[in-house]
C-alpha cells in the first residue's frame, strides 16, 4: 500500500464550471433522471401534450418536446445559469412550493455534462429562439419548449463508464415516463425509443390511464380509495391483496403530484395490508397524498425523491386507516360475482363481462362489514340452491342431482362426526334475522353448500358455478376478526373456566404471568400462579373456549415476555390474535353437516377480509360454469 503525500493548496474558488459538473452528479445520476427533470419542468409550464425521444437508452439523445408556456428570449440566458429560476423568490415561497422543479439547476446541471440545445417559443412571439452555448438564435417552431440533450456525458468519460446497458438505460427512462404519466392523466404523452413509438397515453381519467400503464391484472383487481381528513386527503387505487406480486415493482406513491419513495408512507401501506398479505408478496397501488404544501418539504434530497412530513406520525395514522378501510369494506355482494381460477393445460380464462378475473393463481377479493352470523338455513334456502323441488316434492326440477329427503337427513346430521350445536359453540350464537331471510341465490356470493371434500374444503354451489371453501382458513379469519373488534371496544369477552386448567411452568413464566395481570387481563385471560411451579387458567376469551387452554397461555405468556406486554397490546396486536385464532379455528378432517357448511359460507359473507385468512392465504376460489365447460370441452 502506497501513500501520496499532497502538497498543501491554499482555499480557492472553484470554477462555476466545475461547480455545476459537481452539481450535476447528485441530479444527473443517469439518463432517466434527465428525463425526469425535464418533464417537471414541461409540466410546470403547463404542456398539455409532451413527446419523449430517446436514443441508445438516452446516452445518445435525449428529447423532450412540450406545448407548455416557452421562455421568453430575454429569459433564455438565465434558463441554462446555476440557481436561477421563476418559481421561487424567497424562503416563505421555497417553504410552500407546489411545482414539481424549483431549484433552478437542471438545465445548468445537464448543460454542464451534455451538448444541450434548447428552443421555445411564447405566444405572442413571432417566432422561436434557441440557445446552444451561450449563444442565441432565431429558430422554426410552435410555441411551447424543446430541450434536446446529447452526448451524454461526452465530457466526463469516467462517469459514462458507471452506465448500464442500453436496455437497461431506457428501462429506466421509460419508467420515469410511466410515474408522471399515471400522476398526469390531464396530459397526453409519448414516448419513442431509436425512431420507434413505444407508449402513447392519450388524456383520459386516472381509472384508464391506470389500467392502460399497469394492465389488465391490476385494473380488474383494484378498489378505488377516496378519503379527507383536515388538509389530508388519499386518492387512487390500490390493488387488491390476490393481485399481489413478488416484486414491489407496481408501487407509486405521489405526494402532491410529485412521485416519492417514502419510508414512511411505504411503511404505512404495508402495515394495512399486514393482515391480508401471503409471505413476502407486495401489494399493487397507484395513491396520491395531497396536503397544504407547508406540512410538507420536498426539498430534503437532490432528486427530490423522498419528502419530510412537519407531522409524520398523524400521516403515517391516516394513510394506515385510510388503505385499511377501504380493504375491510369490499363485499362479494358489492362485486355481484367472485372469482375464478385459470385452468391448467387450457389456456387463460377469458373475463366475463363485469366479474373479476382469477389474478396470480388465486382468487379476487372480496368481503363485507362485520355483523351476527345466522346458523341455519330455511328449507327454501335449499331449494334456491337447487335441493328443492320446485313445490312438487320429488326433486324432479333438481339441477343439483338430489332429491330434497336426502338433503333434509344430511342437514340434520346424519353421518357426521359432530352436532350442529358443538359447531355453533365456534361461531356465537344464531342470529334470527338472518335465520328468517329468504334471499334469492344472488343476494348469498358464497352460495350455498354441497359437501364436504376430504374434510378440507366445502364445495358449494352459486348462481355463477362452483365454489371451493377452505373451512380452517375461512374460520380462522372470523375468530381473528372477532377477536379484533372485542379488544378494539375494550369488551372481550370471557369465559370462566369450571374447573381451573394447571399446568407445570418454569420460573420465567410464572413472573411473566404474576408481573403482566393487567395485560393478560385485558386479553380476557386469567392466568394466575398457585405455586412456584404451577400456574393455574381460571378464564380465557370466550371465542376460544374450545381451545386448549394450556395451549393459549403458552402462546400468550411467550408474547408478552419476548415483546413486553405494552407492546404486544399495540405492534404485536395482531399477531398474537391471529396465532390465538388458530388454535380455535375448525380443523381438517372434522365433518359438518349441510347447515354447518351454510352457516359458514353466510359468516365469510358477513365477514371483513374474510377471503383470505389472517396469513394471507386465500380462503375461497370460485369455478364458473364457463371454466367448468372448458374443462369437459362443452360446446366444443
Amino acid at each position: 500500500m502506497t501513500t501520496t503525500n499532497l502538497s498543501p493548496r491554499p482555499i480557492q474558488a472553484l470554477p462555476d464550471h466545475l461547480i455545476s459538473q459537481i452539481a450535476a452528479g447528485e441530479v444527473v445520476e443517469r439518463p432517466s433522471a434527465v428525463v425526469k427533470e425535464l418533464l417537471e419542468n414541461a409540466l410546470d409550464a403547463g404542456a398539455s401534450n409532451i413527446t419523449v425521444r430517446l436514443e441508445e437508452g438516452g446516452v445518445k439523445r435525449i428529447a423532450i418536446i412540450d406545448n407548455g408556456r416557452g421562455i421568453p428570449a430575454d429569459q433564455l440566458p438565465l434558463a441554462v445559469q446555476r440557481h436561477a429560476t421563476s418559481k421561487i423568490s424567497s424562503l416563505e415561497e421555497l417553504e410552500n412550493v407546489a411545482t414539481l422543479g424549483f431549484r433552478g439547476e437542471a438545465l445548468a446541471s445537464i448543460s454542464s455534462v451534455a451538448i444541450l440545445t434548447l428552443t421555445t417559443r411564447t405566444a405572442d412571439a413571432p417566432h422561436a429562439w434557441q440557445i446552444e452555448n451561450g449563444k442565441i438564435t432565431p429558430a422554426s417552431g410552435g410555441q411551447g419548449t424543446t430541450v434536446d440533450v446529447q452526448d451524454l456525458y461526452y465530457n466526463t468519460p469516467a462517469r459514462r463508464k458507471f452506465l448500464k446497458s442500453e436496455q437497461t438505460e431506457f428501462g429506466h427512462c421509460a419508467e420515469v415516463v410511466r410515474r408522471i404519466a399515471l400522476a398526469r392523466p390531464d396530459v397526453s404523452f409519448s414516448l419513442s425509443h431509436n425512431g420507434k413509438t413505444v407508449d402513447h397515453w392519450n388524456v383520459s381519467a386516472i381509472d384508464k390511464r391506470s389500467a392502460t400503464i399497469l394492465g389488465d391484472g391490476f385494473a380488474n383487481a383494484r378498489l378505488p380509495i377516496d378519503e379527507c381528513a383536515g388538509p389530508l386527503r388519499l386518492h387512487g387505487f390500490i390493488g387488491l391483496p390476490t393481485a399481489s406480486k413478488g416484486r414491489a415493482d407496481a408501487q407509486y406513491f405521489y405526494v402532491n403530484g410529485r412521485f416519492v419513495r417514502d419510508k414512511l408512507l411505504t411503511h404505512a401501506v404495508r402495515a394495512a395490508y399486514q393482515d391480508v398479505l401471503h409471505g413476502d408478496r407486495y401489494p399493487s397501488y397507484v395513491i396520491a397524498l395531497d396536503l397544504d404544501p407547508a406540512l410538507v418539504d420536498v426539498n430534503v434530497h437532490p432528486s427530490k425523491i423522498e419528502v419530510r412530513f412537519r407531522d409524520s406520525r398523524a400521516v403515517h395514522q391516516f394513510v394506515f386507516h385510510a388503505v385499511n378501510r377501504a380493504l375491510a369494506q369490499t363485499s362479494a355482494t358489492a362485486f355481484g360475482t367472485v372469482p375464478a381460477p385459470a385452468t391448467a393445460g387450457l389456456g387463460e380464462v377469458q373475463n366475463n363481462s363485469g366479474r373479476l378475473p382469477w389474478i396470480g393463481g388465486e382468487q379476487t377479493s372480496f368481503s363485507a362489514q362485520f355483523a351476527s352470523p345466522a346458523f341455519t338455513i330455511k328449507d327454501s334456502d335449499l331449494n334456491q340452491s337447487g335441493y328443492g323441488s320446485n313445490g312438487g316434492g320429488n326433486g324432479t326440477n333438481n339441477s343439483a342431482g338430489y332429491d330434497y329427503s336426502f338433503m333434509q337427513q344430511r342437514a340434520q346430521g346424519a353421518g357426521v362426526a359432530q352436532s350442529t350445536d358443538s359447531y355453533g359453540a365456534f361461531f356465537g350464537s344464531k342470529s334470527a334475522a338472518a335465520a328468517e331471510s329468504n334471499l334469492p341465490n344472488d343476494d348469498h356470493p358464497l352460495g350455498f353448500a354441497l359437501a364436504q371434500l376430504h374434510g378440507i374444503y366445502v364445495l358449494a354451489q352459486n348462481s355463477k358455478g362452483l365454489v371451493l371453501v377452505d373451512m380452517h382458513a375461512a374460520h380462522e379469519r372470523i375468530l381473528y376478526e372477532q377477536l379484533k373488534n372485542a379488544l378494539d371496544e375494550n369488551a372481550m369477552p370471557v369465559q370462566s373456566l369450571l374447573i381451573p386448567m394447571t399446568f407445570h411452568a418454569d420460573g420465567v413464566e410464572v413472573g411473566t404471568a404474576e408481573e403482566n395481570q393487567d395485560i393478560l387481563k385485558s386479553l380476557g385471560f386469567d392466568i394466575a400462579a398457585i405455586s412456584p411451579t404451577t400456574l393455574a387458567v381460571r378464564a380465557v376469551p370466550a371465542l376460544l373456549k374450545n381451545a386448549d387452554a394450556q395451549s393459549l397461555a403458552r402462546d400468550v405468556l411467550r408474547e408478552v415476555r419476548e415483546f413486553g406486554g405494552s407492546r404486544v397490546l399495540i405492534d404485536r396486536r395482531n399477531e398474537l390474535l391471529g396465532t390465538l385464532a388458530c388454535h380455535t379455528a375448525v380443523r381438517a378432517n372434522r365433518s359438518l353437516t349441510i347447515v354447518e357448511m351454510n352457516a359458514l359460507l353466510r359468516q365469510m359473507e358477513q365477514t371483513e377480509r374474510a377471503d383470505q385468512c389472517n396469513h394471507g392465504r386465500p380462503t375461497w376460489v370460485q369455478l364458473g360454469l364457463n371454466d367448468l365447460d372448458r374443462m369437459f370441452m362443452r360446446g366444443q
